[in-house]
């Protein structure tokens, strides 16, 4: 459910690092809590977010939800796809439901990310 080779933050996006860049998105927990996904905000291409800045929103027939940074870099690509199919994150948060590529700018950030395994401790911690 949780793939090891992301890396999570506590706002329950995912960050998977291919080089200097990397591809972020939702992860299954915030999906499912969401409910089906209605509409979904991306950054423009070119913006520059900081980690833990807010990048875009989603909103499901539940609520609205601002989506977070994970870490800090200049927005490469976005998942046009989302924009005309947002429950793509519902089907496959990890593959297809992919919001954003960015550009790293301070790899050294990764550190205060969580793996598999401390994410899903993390999901106890909080009651979930």
């Amino acid at each position: 459910m949780y793939p090891e080779d992301l890396k999570y933050t506590k706002t329950h996006e995912w960050i998977r690092l291919e080089g200097n860049r990397g591809r972020v998105g939702l992860t299954h927990y915030a999906q499912d809590q969401l409910g089906d996904i209605v509409f979904v905000e991306l950054p423009a291409v070119g913006k520059v977010v900081k980690q833990g800045e807010t990048f875009g929103v989603v909103e499901s027939v539940k609520a609205a939800s601002d989506c977070y940074a994970p870490l800090s870099g200049k927005v490469v690509e976005v998942n046009s796809r989302l924009t005309d199919e947002p429950a793509t994150i519902n089907q496959d948060c990890y593959g297809q439901g992919w919001m954003m590529v960015l550009e790293v700018s301070d790899p050294s950030e990764v550190g205060k990310l969580m793996d598999a395994a401390r994410y899903q401790e993390y999901l106890k911690e909080v009651g979930h």
